[in-house]
């Protein structure tokens, strides 16, 4: 059986996370042939892989938001869009809900070959000013019109690319991934998946509520279109794959059938990361206290809310270091404004580890701490209960279900606060620190409930009965 991941923005680009799970899974299923659609922002990435791809991928088709500039612009006759295909694209634009077969049709049809020349056509520029006058008319008409070419790009930019034929497609992640999955099932009559880790829209609608680059009076419209694709691979998905019953219900509000949706939690190598309970922690001199987060230095993780929180834990226990373990890279201009507020904290004994080995830092902490402001289910949390350490998490994605327990009595395993709340945040890694008992009594816990429900192979094996359920179709 032949599988397509088909990854955005993570695999094998970015390590942790989704990234982690993609390579976990292949790994885990040397039965199965794989092949790999990446969709990548930069076409500077080019083969700049951070994992070794496992033998049984059979290759990487790489696909650049960015790579439409090399395109040679072709000069085109009139595209003579029909009256549908016309209102398909105004639909589109205004993020209203519209039938995908159409535009997918119309890609198909070829009728967009050079994808700037489509935008900067007669045909798109009357399709634009009739959506700009039905809603947007109070707005600079260039203003828009430029806005609409820089929303509709990427997409169809993507749509135009050539796609790997296989048994069985698997999108983890709805957005411009899940577009590509519903494109090549409609293709070639194969099986999609979803699976969806945090929710694809409402990341992105953090993102552009908190971006300034863009004008107010036009987020919601970008917003809308994100929502559009999430709706379209809703529609085309075989089966939806969430994390926890919380995305589930989430997904179900956003329009997907709630009979295609199927819970699988992550998993872990409980095994390998319970032999570092034994390990004994290594203190530096004059440092009695040590915590730790493994996350990626990005605005989504909110890393500014855990040096806050940090500079007051300093306050209280001076003796205590923090480490921050993962990449640094991914956010150049975000990671200097950490230091730079780091710096102006006046904050010692907090390390930046850059790209890491895990597993040798997780055993010299005494807890961890997770400040994002979304998340789906954080593999990082499961790996250091794993190996019998308590979590401080933000109540966003499965946090409160993994610390709290939703499926057992087993008790608690940490501290939930809320997002952006650097004082709580503190207050409870006081706590924690100095309650060395209830640290060790929430570690017992943590493993426990590792052990029990979120296992490496009781995940695997659900995704390949799914993947044999799919191929067998």
């Amino acid at each position: 059986m032949k599988i397509c991941i088909i990854a955005e923005g993570s695999y094998p680009y970015i390590t942790g996370g989704v990234s982690s799970w993609v390579n976990t899974l292949i790994q885990n299923m040397d039965m199965y042939e794989f092949v790999i659609y990446a969709i990548a922002p930069e076409e500077k990435s080019r083969g700049d892989f951070k994992y070794d791809l496992p033998k049984n991928v059979s290759g990487v088709s790489e696909v650049f938001l960015d790579s439409w500039k090399n395109e040679p612009v072709v000069k085109q006759s009139k595209l003579k869009f029909s009256i549908l295909e016309r209102e398909t694209i105004k639909e589109l634009i205004l993020g209203r809900p519209f039938d995908w077969d159409h535009l997918f049709k119309l890609i198909e049809q070829k009728k967009v070959n050079a994808v700037q020349d489509f935008l900067l056509s007669r045909d798109f520029f009357d399709i634009v000013y009739q959506a700009y006058v039905e809603s947007y008319s109070q707005t600079p008409f260039t203003e828009f019109f430029w806005t609409m070419r820089s929303l509709l790009l990427p997409l169809f930019h993507i749509m135009k690319h050539d796609i790997p034929e296989a048994d069985v497609y698997h999108a983890p992640s709805t957005g411009y991934a899940g577009i590509v999955g519903s494109l090549a099932k409609r293709r070639y009559g194969k099986p999609l998946i979803i699976t969806e880790h945090g929710i694809y829209t409402r990341e992105r609608e953090i993102e552009i509520i908190k971006a300034t680059w863009m004008k107010n009076y036009y987020k919601n419209m970008w917003i809308e279109f994100f929502y559009n694709l999430s709706r379209c691979s809703y529609d085309y998905a075989d089966r939806v794959i969430t994390l926890f019953n919380r995305n589930k219900e989430v997904e179900i509000t956003l329009g997907c059938n709630e009979n295609i949706i199927s819970i699988i939690p992550n998993g872990v190598d409980y095994d390998g990361f319970s032999k570092l309970a034994k390990v004994e922690p290594i203190r530096k001199p004059n440092l009695k206290y040590s915590v730790g987060a493994i996350v990626r230095v990005v605005p989504i993780k909110d890393i500014k809310t855990m040096i806050s929180a940090f500079a007051l834990v300093k306050q209280e226990l001076p003796e205590t270091e923090f480490v921050i373990i993962g990449p640094i890279d991914e956010d150049e201009d975000y990671y200097n404004e950490c230091i730079q507020l780091v710096e102006d904290l006046k904050l010692k004994d907090l390390t930046f580890t850059g790209k890491a080995d895990v597993k040798s830092y997780i055993p010299h902490s005494d807890l961890f701490v997770l400040s994002s402001i979304s998340e789906g289910q954080p593999l990082s949390l499961l790996e250091t209960m794993a190996c019998g350490k308590p979590n401080i998490a933000t109540d966003v994605g499965s946090c409160k279900e993994v610390i709290y327990g939703s499926a057992d009595r087993l008790g608690k395993c940490g501290v939930v606060v809320p997002i952006m709340d650097y004082v709580t945040l503190s207050k409870s890694i006081v706590k924690l620190l100095r309650d060395e008992p209830l640290r060790k009594e929430m570690g017992e816990i943590a493993m426990k409930r590792v052990d029990n429900y979120f296992r490496r192979e009781m995940m695997v094996n659900s995704y390949m009965d799914i993947y044999e359920e799919m191929g067998n179709r």
